[in-house]
């Protein structure tokens, strides 16, 4: 039974509405930018490395910070870290707006980037802070999972609508009302939580994280989008080497991340499937947003509506999930997520050159999976923490979720597009170096094929998209079998945990604060 003192009450839950502010932000933020690469281009003169850098270098800060914010945060204070970083965000929102050159928005996406790093792992440490009844908490990940995901969608819409209506800066200016809010809100709403016994701070183990995470990724996401080589392969192996010495310091005594996480498994176990469920849905989401452009022929306004489709049923997904849990044995139910997500891959596999209403089905099922095992693994993960390193928790959990997606990108884009490329040599006879741009990308190919004359441009473009549908079906069925052994994992790691306790009747109370 459920100690009613534990409970959290209306205050707690208007406290965590103001939270999912900045988490829908910086989600969003992660695909506001989609449409807006265009005009910033034209406006501000940017080369092609320099759009890649305008979105990597959120991309590259927000990853390499998380555990340093994380350890901070439990440090210094959740809610102090989360103001810190709402100010940087929109004081570099701001400046991303009304950027006068290409070097100035990279330099505020790096900023956007480091708040990006001190929200994320201060809402999730405050939640668990917040819920210290299992079942409430339960409730507020798996909100705090849809909201993550539908963020997601919603940026790609927001960034269209905004772009069609005002300047290209206007999508950034979205950030300012909602981080003004959350600063005026979250001091009265929101309690301070730290941990009262935290050690000393250990740079050494900062600088070890950061080299261990950051060109890791890089070389991952570079593998993905240009395909192998010897430069990108000795990234990602500095990286392994520098997250090898990284985890023996954090043995050996001057510890960044506290050992005392890791002493539950279930704490470990719930990095791991989070890690697999990001693994596996980047994959999807690689091939599904190219598939709406570039073979349906949608405009990217029209498949960013489209894309949102599916994370209407994601709304429904967690919640139900975290009920389930509490009537049946929690491994089952993430395993169960893990089973769903297989079948919306396996639904993936019936798609053609015009499948648009099976494609979006297939994303909603896959989607729905994700989010079921994302909301009940990090709600274990976080259950499995002391209160006092939630801050550090949160920053791993979403550490493993950065290296997952990158990973699943990498390893899923190359499989697809090594169907491509073979499946277009072996289709198409043309001078070797148009069939080098038709190997390259499915966009190469319809540059291609509107330079050739009538029968034989549509002949290029339905080999071209015949080939990557090939591809993405490969991928998707490698992405089927990553997630039914992710469900026989969390079954064999999981079983007979104790499942959240169900909500009791009484007057709910403030949590306890460590620290004011």
């Amino acid at each position: 039974m459920t100690n009613p003192s534990t409970r959290a009450g209306r205050r707690e839950w208007t406290a965590f509405t103001v939270l999912l502010l900045p988490l829908l932000l910086v989600s969003m933020d992660t695909s506001v930018l989609f449409f807006a690469v265009p005009a910033i281009t034209r406006d501000l003169g940017a080369s092609s490395t320099q759009q890649l850098w305008i979105f990597d270098s959120y991309a590259f800060a927000l990853a390499g910070l998380l555990m340093t914010m994380g350890s901070l945060g439990d440090r210094i204070g959740r809610r102090k870290l989360l103001l810190l970083g709402a100010a940087a965000f929109g004081t570099a929102s701001v400046a991303a707006a009304y950027a006068q050159s290409a070097e100035m928005l990279i330099a505020a996406r790096f900023v956007l980037g480091i708040g990006g790093a001190t929200l994320m792992p201060s809402t999730m440490g405050l939640v668990r802070n917040m819920f210290r009844d299992d079942a409430q908490r339960a409730k507020a990940v798996g909100i705090w999972s849809a909201a993550m995901a539908g963020g997601i969608a919603l940026g790609s819409v927001l960034g269209g609508v905004m772009l069609k209506h005002f300047w290209w800066g206007s999508v950034f200016l979205l950030n300012v009302p909602a981080m003004v809010l959350l600063l005026i809100c979250a001091p009265f709403l929101v309690p301070e939580f730290k941990d009262p016994r935290p050690g000393r701070f250990d740079l050494p183990s900062v600088v070890l994280s950061m080299g261990a995470v950051l060109p890791t990724i890089y070389g991952v996401k570079e593998m993905a989008a240009d395909g192998f080589d010897v430069t990108r392969l000795l990234c990602v192996l500095a990286g392994l080497l520098l997250g090898v010495a990284f985890v023996r310091r954090q043995r050996g005594g001057a510890a960044m991340i506290s050992r005392e996480l890791f002493r539950d498994r279930a704490f470990g176990a719930g990095i791991g499937l989070n890690s697999l469920a990001m693994f596996a849905m980047m994959g999807s989401s690689y091939f599904t947003t190219q598939y709406l452009q570039s073979v349906l022929g949608k405009g990217p306004l029209e498949a960013a509506l489209w894309g949102t489709l599916p994370s209407v049923a994601v709304g429904a997904a967690a919640p139900l999930a975290t009920v389930a849990a509490q009537r049946v044995d929690r491994a089952y139910v993430i395993a169960t997520g893990f089973v769903i997500a297989a079948a919306g891959f396996a639904l993936l596999l019936g798609t053609g050159t015009s499948s648009l209403v099976l494609t979006l089905i297939s994303c909603a099922v896959i989607a729905c999976g994700i989010v079921i095992v994302a909301a009940l693994v990090s709600d274990l993960a976080l259950g499995a923490t002391p209160p006092e390193k939630a801050g550090s928790a949160a920053a791993l959990l979403e550490t493993g979720q950065e290296f997952g997606g990158a990973l699943g990108m990498a390893v899923f884009g190359s499989i697809g597009m090594a169907v491509y490329r073979r499946d277009v040599a072996d289709g198409l006879t043309l001078p070797q170096s148009e069939l080098a741009t038709v190997r390259e990308t499915l966009t190469g190919a319809a540059a291609v094929a509107g330079r050739l004359p009538g029968r034989a441009g549509e002949a290029v473009l339905s080999v071209a998209r015949e080939g990557f549908v090939h591809g993405m079906h490969v991928a998707a069925a490698g992405a089927a079998v990553v997630l039914l052994v992710g469900a026989a994992v969390s079954v064999r790691l999981l079983r007979g945990r104790p499942a959240p306790a169900a909500p009791a009747e009484g007057p709910a109370e403030a949590p306890v604060a460590v620290g004011r």
